[in-house]
């Protein structure tokens, strides 16, 4: 999410900028005795999204089993604690338990910088690594250079997320424009709408959305030692090859189209899903952290499919659990992520929209829920998950979001863009 994004999106609430700096500087105000009976708890995850309802209930669970313990919960925006942690998490203040992004650039960084506690004797003991696949386990592990895929534990996730495209049945109803099943159909559906005087994409040209467009363009031409070479280093990318230059050439010809809205350059992700829950956009090609809050807001007929054409879509585990290494009450943070992975939270964070990894099948009732799930199998199964762009370096979200602004806006060509990544990416990635 980033999934970065990725999750600007489910904030709801209103956060104060310098929250992180006050509380490092001002400290919690509780004292030891008072830290013994309190976990303190933070995320990012809206109340309504279906991970804010699985984990509110966990903490309702947690307070029950443990008696006179109270879970203090402070809500933060994802990039308030993208830019701050590595500050926090060096305090005295550091929180006991606290979702955080997954990859090299995010969560690898924390662990090569000694910020993070190693979770490995607990993983084997509890059985989360029995919970989590291979391929969502990839995100939980780091070696010694803050690489994801082999080492150490340094987080927990419990749930799954993938990309897919979700469209207005009812607006493809109204233009009379047919559902797109294959590729070709989707460009002709876009074709149409453009037509109708109807922008078809939904967009974020200032957050994760616009570079996530791109990056799925290149995993349509590319395997998985591509993806490996990529995010992992067992290569040398080339962003000039065949997979980035079709994607970079198609990204700029769907601008210059009109598929997507040079207006949507300063668009943050918020804006976009809104806008597509209002129905003012046909498509939307965004994550399934989008899933269980349109369950909730989108008031007419919608659904989604995989992106046509290709094997590869981005998707991990989850954002993870992460324990400071500062955490005073670790032992009460690992019998939290143990709740999260219960039956009876998976279940229900299957029903609300979610992604579970440890759910009972049978118990997933809602039909959209059960859809998104076999979608999800359907990539898992055929080792589909190529992760996220700006996971391989640290500070590379930021550069392809200022990169992708300027294809957009016709600043940068093509070829200029791929040069800049090509650039970043050999300064700072390990030498191959």
């Amino acid at each position: 999410m980033l999934t970065a994004r990725r999750r600007v999106m489910t904030v709801t609430a209103a956060v104060l900028g310098g929250a992180l700096l006050a509380t490092a500087c001002g400290g919690s105000g509780d004292d030891s005795s008072s830290d013994a009976k309190t976990l303190r708890l933070w995320h990012y995850e809206g109340p309504d999204s279906a991970m804010g309802v699985a984990w509110n209930e966990a903490i309702k669970e947690f307070e029950a089993s443990h008696p006179g313990v109270k879970v203090k919960f402070e809500e933060k925006g994802f990039e308030q604690i993208q830019k701050t942690a590595p500050m926090i998490l060096n305090s005295s203040d550091a929180p006991d338990l606290m979702e955080y992004n997954k990859g090299n650039a995010t969560a690898g960084q924390l662990s090569k910088q000694g910020l993070l506690t190693d979770l490995s004797a607990e993983a084997a003991k509890r059985g989360w690594d029995k919970k989590l696949s291979a391929g969502v386990a990839t995100t939980s592990r780091y070696d010694t250079d803050g690489v994801m895929g082999s080492g150490k534990w340094y987080g927990v996730t419990d749930y799954a997320e993938y990309t897919m495209v979700y469209y207005n049945k009812d607006l493809f109803k109204k233009y009379k424009i047919a559902e797109p099943k294959t590729f070709d159909q989707l460009t002709a559906a876009m074709d149409a709408f453009v037509k109708k005087g109807v922008t078809p994409l939904a967009n974020a040209g200032a957050e994760y959305m616009a570079q996530q467009y791109l990056y799925q363009l290149a995993l349509s031409k590319a395997d998985r030692s591509w993806v490996d070479a990529y995010e992992l280093y067992k290569g040398k990318p080339d962003f000039h090859d065949p997979a980035w230059t079709y994607a970079a050439d198609t990204f700029a010809d769907w601008v210059k189209k009109g598929y997507i809205s040079k207006k949507s350059t300063s668009t943050k992700a918020e804006d976009a899903g809104v806008s597509w829950i209002q129905g003012k956009a046909p498509i939307l090609f965004s994550g399934s952290w989008w899933y269980g809050r349109f369950q909730s807001e989108a008031k007419f007929d919608w659904d989604t499919t995989l992106w046509p054409g290709s094997d590869l879509t981005l998707g991990s585990g989850g954002n993870l659990w992460v324990a400071p290494k500062n955490a005073k009450n670790k032992d009460l943070a690992y019998d939290f992520i143990d709740i999260t992975l219960s039956k009876k939270i998976q279940n229900l964070l299957g029903n609300k929209g979610g992604i579970p990894i440890a759910a009972d099948t049978s118990a997933i009732t809602d039909p959209k829920s059960k859809k998104l799930i076999t979608d999800f199998n359907t990539v898992s199964q055929r080792d589909g998950l190529a992760f996220y762009p700006d996971w391989p370096i640290n500070g590379f979200y930021d550069v392809l979001v200022s990169e992708t602004q300027k294809l957009m806006t016709g600043n940068a060509k093509p070829d200029g863009y791929l040069d800049a990544l090509q650039q970043a990416y050999d300064k700072d990635a390990p030498k191959q």
